[in-house]
């Protein structure tokens, strides 16, 4: 007996994808930030309460968003999503705000660069957020990278929500200018 029923199918798919995240923005935890479809794949609202978000500003290749189900021989469903930022240059701001990120458990919007909004962090009944950590390197040689190697890990149970066209209207009018 099967415990669920797979609906449709997934066609055909064109070579005209791009990998990897084109911007990241986070928000502080706020239960329930967005409502979530049935299952799981879509947020379709704002919670009223979610009215400020910060974009890290990112470029280049080693931003990334994985999200690993792995099988479910132990009859659980766990989604791992690990979000993987490089923030160039060090300075006594960013260490400020690396700092906040590491103690505190924020959420995030991950754009990815085909356009979509992925919400990181959350799911239904499920709403930890993500646990920072943070490699800071000067690098050896002159034209080795200096910055933050930011990883952040939320422990899910589905995939992250796409969030549809209203969501994100509406959450980019959250987003806080960079100074």
């Amino acid at each position: 007996m099967a415990c669920s029923d797979i609906t449709q199918g997934i066609g055909k798919q064109c070579t005209n994808t791009l990998g990897g995240v084109q911007k990241i923005y986070i928000f502080n935890h706020l239960e329930d930030p967005f409502t979530i479809s049935s299952d799981g794949s879509e947020a379709t609202a704002m919670n009223i309460l979610l009215t400020q978000s910060f974009e890290f500003e990112i470029f280049g290749p080693g931003n990334i968003l994985n999200q690993d189900i792995p099988d479910n021989d132990n009859f659980t469903k766990v989604n791992t999503q690990t979000i993987t930022l490089l923030l160039p240059r060090m300075s006594a701001s960013k260490h400020a705000t690396i700092n906040l990120l590491i103690e505190s458990r924020p959420m995030a919007v991950v754009k990815d660069r085909n356009g979509e909004y992925h919400a990181v962090g959350i799911g239904i009944n499920l709403n930890e957020g993500i646990k920072f950590g943070s490699v800071l390197t000067t690098g050896g040689a002159q034209g080795d990278f200096n910055g933050y190697t930011l990883t952040g890990t939320s422990i899910v149970k589905d995939l992250a929500p796409i969030l549809d066209s209203a969501t994100v209207t509406a959450f980019l009018a959250t987003v806080q200018a960079n100074v």
